[in-house]
């Protein structure tokens, strides 16, 4: 009875090891991707949060100014000078509504992407070269995790945003 326990006790500890490994990794990841990141605005003259927007922009557009700011989780004005720099620099085109003259919506241009593409070229490389070494079934996995792990990302979010009102 008493080896049970211990082996109970040891899969415990072992599974509280993978777990704040796996964290640990995740925290190393989101730095080594925010200095990629860092990196990548600094060729195109951009800031962090300009290449969010367009990201944001790009996956999820056209989008209009206040839905951008609430998937940004940003003041609705702070996105408007985010906007200003984008559309100065080519990256996004801001369209009228045809339906309401007075929406706009904002879609990143195409003719663009190459550049983001070229930068981002290492990693996707790096990242085309790890996901081949993983069977289909490891690589489901893994994006399910991925999934589930931003959306706890999204709730501790909107959890944070929520005290602050």
């Amino acid at each position: 009875m008493n080896s049970i326990v211990s082996e109970d006790a040891d899969a415990k500890r072992r599974r509280r090891r993978l777990t704040t490994t796996i964290k640990e990794s995740l925290r190393d990841l989101r730095v080594q991707l925010s200095l990629l990141n860092h990196r990548v605005v600094g060729h195109l003259d951009l800031r962090d949060v300009d290449l969010d927007c367009l990201d944001l922009i790009s996956r999820h557009g056209p989008l209009s100014p206040s839905a951008l700011a609430r998937r940004a989780g940003l003041h609705p004005a702070t996105v408007t000078g985010i906007l200003d720099r984008l559309e100065r620099g080519g990256w996004i085109a801001r369209q009228r509504d045809p339906s309401d003259r007075r929406a706009v919506a904002v879609r990143a241009r195409r003719d663009r992407g190459a550049d983001l593409l070229r930068l981002f070229a290492g990693m996707n490389t790096a990242m085309d070269r790890l996901c081949a070494g993983y069977s289909e079934a490891e690589l489901e996995v893994i994006a399910d995790f991925l999934r589930r792990a931003t959306d706890a990302g999204q709730d501790a979010t909107e959890e944070l945003a929520e005290e602050r009102h």
